[in-house]
C-alpha cells in the first residue's frame, strides 16, 4: 500500500504568531478534486484517536520532505466543515519553519498537502466518484503552491483506469515534469502518443485496451519530491 497525497489551499483562521502557533482547516468535506475523490466526514476519527492514544502528534513537514519537519499539530479534530487543526511551528529549531511563518503571514504560502493511507472507500460507478470513508493520516506538509493535479502522473493514470482519454498536452506536461527536454517530449508525443491516440477511446468500449497499455507504461514513473 503506497501513501497518497492530497493538496489544496489551507484555510487559515489564524496566521502564525510570534511563537509559531496557527490554526486552520487541513481538509474540507465534500470537495471533489481532480482525482475524482472526496473525503467524507468521519474519515479521520479513528486514525486521530489511535495517534492520540499513542501519545503522538501528527508532524508538519516542509514540502513533503520527511527529513524537514517544521512543526507539529497540537490539536486536530473534525467539525461540520472539515478537519480543523491547531499547529505550532518550530521557529527556533527549523529554518524552514521561519520561512513558512513569514510566507503564511504575507499570504504567499497557503498550500497544504496531507499524506495518508486509504483504509476504506466507496466508488460511485454512475458519478465516477470515489469517497474516502476512512484514512490513516500520516503527515501534513506546508507547500509553496498546492500541487497542479492535472499535471501529475497519478491523475493521468486515474483517468486511464476510468476509460477516459487524455490530451497530448497532458502527456507532454508529465514528460517535462520528469526532466525530458522539449525536443525529446515532442518526439515521444509525435511518434508514440499520437499513434496510440489514433486508436484509443472507442465509444462502445468501457475501457479501451490501449488505455491499459499506456497506464502500464506510465507505472514506472514516480512523482518528484517537492
Amino acid at each position: 500500500m503506497s501513501m497518497k497525497t492530497r493538496a489544496f489551499d489551507l484555510e487559515i483562521k489564524a496566521t502564525p504568531d510570534k511563537a509559531g502557533r496557527f490554526s486552520g482547516y487541513a481538509s474540507v468535506w465534500g470537495v471533489t478534486d481532480s482525482y475524482r475523490e472526496q473525503v467524507a466526514q468521519g474519515a479521520f476519527v479513528e486514525s486521530l484517536a489511535e495517534t492520540s492514544g499513542k501519545g503522538r502528534h501528527i508532524p508538519i513537514l516542509w514540502q513533503h520532505r520527511s527529513d524537514e519537519p517544521i512543526g507539529h499539530w497540537t490539536e486536530l479534530r473534525e467539525d461540520e466543515h472539515g478537519l480543523f487543526g491547531e499547529g505550532e511551528l518550530w521557529l527556533d529549531e527549523a529554518p524552514y519553519a521561519r520561512i513558512a511563518q513569514r510566507g503564511m503571514k504575507a499570504g504567499a504560502i497557503t498550500g497544504l498537502s496531507i499524506g495518508y493511507y486509504v483504509r476504506d472507500s466507496s466508488f460511485d460507478e454512475t458519478k465516477r466518484l470515489r469517497t474516502l470513508k476512512q484514512v490513516d493520516l500520516v503527515e501534513a506538509s506546508i507547500v509553496t503552491n498546492p500541487a497542479n493535479d492535472e499535471a501529475r502522473i497519478d491523475t493521468i493514470k486515474a483517468k486511464l483506469a476510468a476509460g477516459e482519454t487524455i490530451s497530448e498536452r497532458d502527456f507532454a506536461k508529465v514528460l517535462r515534469e520528469r526532466g525530458f527536454s522539449r525536443a525529446a517530449t515532442d518526439a515521444i508525443a509525435d511518434v508514440g502518443f499520437k499513434a496510440w491516440a489514433a486508436g484509443a477511446g472507442q465509444p462502445h468500449q468501457a475501457i479501451n485496451p490501449g488505455l491499459g497499455d499506456l497506464a502500464k507504461a506510465l507505472s514506472g514513473f514516480t512523482l518528484p519530491k517537492l
